[in-house]
């Protein structure tokens, strides 16, 4: 999955250039960084990639998430709808500029239930955001005809589907805005950063200003920029800009063994009547970081996931249902409105409401899922092993079952 996995000598060429003109910073010193503009060169590289017309790297996938969300207008009253099955981030983001993230049900996708979306709109509403989970997407027509009806914004999180398109189209660059996590375990790395994209030039011109302390980056003289707005220092550094712009011209190398190795497994699991895969709304845009599977029963899915950790081939294998990170079930900052800086009251209140929903639907899919991490470095003869091991295990477990019943 992540590109790490195959570092190279590109990636040591890029950082090095840097380090030879030792300019760490993506702003200024202009002379002595002769001509080496590594942060430019990546955000121009992600537009003609993934095909938006404009980009500003951040330096995380969260700060690309806030920083989108400020230049979308998003902030006090605001509610944010986001799904019940995503990174701790998503919510954390929704946070920082002062909004309520409104959590609902995600389906069979692993991400939001449009359905869903649907009911949970009120007249605070100011944006939907799917979050494209383990390589797939949001069913993104059903979504965009919600906010198109609603005056809604539609902000991506697409930070773990880096390569995943939708009807041709990456994802990230089909709504308002859209942004990916460059952390280390993305499928392209910076190691840490993140990024914007967007059309629209507005959305751009105030999160280029709102990740440097809101420089509007008007003049040649870093020191006499104006401040129309307050910002903050979200900036990548031109080191990790460089590992950055090394690994999106490796991009179609991994996701071509991402989906080779996702295949072969999948295929072997698919022997199973009783395994189910998650819906893919454009199977062909499937970046295929993840297979996710399910089996009929949440007490079945623990009995092979405890039988997968008895003999060794748990790692690599995520039960999402009792992840810490992940999903809603173990949130209990999230449900208690536990923070450092205190919230106001109002603000706390409505969080806490929504964290401690019931969420019996995201519960009846998340409880039979497993999500295999796909490695670019298996060969075909570790990935049949892997897959060996996979079925005899629920074959083992599904036999077990059977007698004792």
């Amino acid at each position: 999955m992540p590109g790490y996995e195959l570092w190279s000598d590109k990636e040591r060429k890029e950082v090095n250039d840097v380090l030879e003109t030792g300019i760490l910073m993506r702003y200024g010193f202009d002379g002595p960084r002769k001509g080496i503009w590594k942060s430019k060169e990546l955000e121009a590289a992600i537009c003609n990639t993934f095909g938006c017309a404009y980009a500003q790297l951040t330096s995380s996938g969260t700060a690309a998430l806030t920083t989108a969300m400020s230049a979308l207008g998003i902030g006090y009253g605001d509610e944010v709808i986001t799904p019940s099955f995503t990174f701790v981030a998503s919510f954390e983001a929704v946070l920082s500029v002062g909004a309520v993230p409104v959590l609902v049900d995600v389906d069979d996708t692993l991400t939001l239930d449009p359905e869903a979306v649907r009911r949970a709109i009120t007249p605070k509403t100011k944006a939907i955001m799917p979050v494209h989970m383990c390589g797939s997407m949001a069913d993104l027509d059903a979504l965009k005809a919600i906010c198109a009806e609603h005056h809604l914004i539609l902000l991506e999180d697409a930070c773990q589907s880096i390569g995943g398109t939708y009807k041709g189209k990456a994802l990230g660059t089909i709504g308002d805005a859209g942004t990916f996590s460059f952390d280390f375990v993305k499928t392209m790395t910076c190691a840490e950063g993140g990024v914007v994209m967007t059309n629209r030039e507005d959305i751009f011109i105030k999160s280029d200003g709102y990740t440097d302390h809101g420089h509007d980056h008007k003049g040649v003289d870093r020191g006499a920029d104006l401040h129309p707005f307050i910002g903050y220092n979200y900036r990548i550094s031109e080191l990790h800009a460089a590992v950055g712009l090394a690994q999106i011209q490796r991009l179609n190398e991994f996701l071509t063994l991402q989906k080779k190795n996702h295949g072969l497994l999948k295929n072997m699991l698919a022997a199973i009547p009783e395994i189910s895969f998650r819906r893919v709304p454009d199977p062909a845009g499937d970046s295929c970081s993840f297979i996710s599977w399910f089996l009929p029963t949440e007490e079945l899915t623990r009995a092979v996931v405890m039988e997968m950790k008895a003999q060794g081939i748990l790692p690599g294998n995520f039960y999402w249902y009792d992840n810490n990170w992940h999903y809603i079930r173990k949130w209990d900052h999230l449900k208690t409105g536990e923070t450092l800086n205190a919230l106001h009251p109002e603000l706390k209140a409505r969080v806490m409401q929504e964290a401690n929903k019931d969420f019996a639907a995201s519960d009846t899919i998340m409880s039979r899922c497993i999500s295999t991490a796909i490695s670019l470095l298996w060969s075909e003869e570790q990935i049949r092993e892997k897959g060996e091991k996979m079925v005899g295990v629920v074959k083992k477990v599904l036999s077990e079952q059977a007698v004792a019943r």
